[in-house]
Parts: structure tokens; C-alpha cells; sequence
């Protein structure tokens, strides 16, 4: 079966389209207590275009970041409609994309990572022996 090219071009369109439009949303529009600062990370398209999930990653400065995307995921689903509504009107399409949103974990995961990396790489550079200097002349007469 050919690849459909063009397809696949307007889906990636789509959805940097709806990862720009709700992104903007999240930045001034929506007055939602429990949505955090954050931004839209990625916009994934499902084949055919029904639906799309959206990772929103939380900044990383709050005191308990699983309830700060917990709260946040929440504030963003209970303002779908509205979402979905304005993306309607300002893309001037006849269908929008079901969305469903998620936390993006990504970051926190990546920023661990390379924090078990540093520590690896500072083991490594240390002499492997670590042992108590002999004095010389000390032994047995």
C-alpha cells in the first residue's frame, strides 16, 4: 500500500495548528485556578483525525509537581469545551479533534537522567584504588 504523503503532511500541520492555538489559550485566556503555569509540549494526531492527545508540561519550580499536573490536567479537561469551540472558530474547520490531556513527564524524566549520569561519570573518574598508604621501613626486623 503506497504511503500517503500528503496525509500524513496535513496531519503534522493539524496538529502544530492545535499545539500553537491551545498553547495560546493556556497563556492568556483561560482564568482556570487550577491551571498552572505551563505550556503545550506536543500535540499528537490519532489516524484520521478524531482525536488528539495533548502533553502539557508543568513547570518544574512548583512544591509538589504530581499535584501541580494533576490539577492542571483537571483545569484543562473541565475547560474542553471551550477549547474545542474557539479552536473551531479560529481555524475555520468543521470538525475538531476530541482532545484529551496529559502531563508531559518527559523533562522531569530527562533532567533525572542526566543527574544519574553526572554522579556516573564523577564515580569513573576517580582512582580505582583506594587504599591506605604502606609506609616503607615499617615491616618486620
Amino acid at each position: 500500500m503506497p504511503e500517503h504523503r500528503g496525509r500524513k503532511h496535513h496531519e503534522e500541520r493539524v496538529a502544530e495548528t492545535l499545539r500553537l492555538e491551545i498553547g495560546t489559550m493556556i497563556e492568556g485566556e483561560l482564568s482556570d485556578p487550577r491551571i498552572g503555569l505551563c505550556h503545550v509540549s506536543e500535540v499528537t494526531l490519532n489516524p484520521g483525525g478524531k482525536s488528539a492527545r495533548v502533553y502539557v508540561a508543568v513547570d518544574s519550580g512548583a512544591k509538589d509537581i504530581a499535584q501541580a499536573e494533576a490539577d492542571t490536567v483537571a483545569g484543562l479537561e473541565a475547560a474542553k469545551g471551550y477549547i474545542r469551540h474557539e479552536l473551531k472558530e479560529r481555524m475555520g474547520v468543521r470538525h475538531v479533534p476530541d482532545l484529551s490531556f496529559l502531563a508531559d513527564r518527559s523533562g522531569r524524566f530527562q533532567t533525572r537522567i542526566e543527574e544519574l549520569m553526572e554522579r556516573s561519570r564523577k564515580r569513573q573518574k576517580r582512582p580505582a584504588g583506594h587504599t591506605l598508604p604502606v609506609e616503607r621501613g615499617a615491616g618486620p626486623e
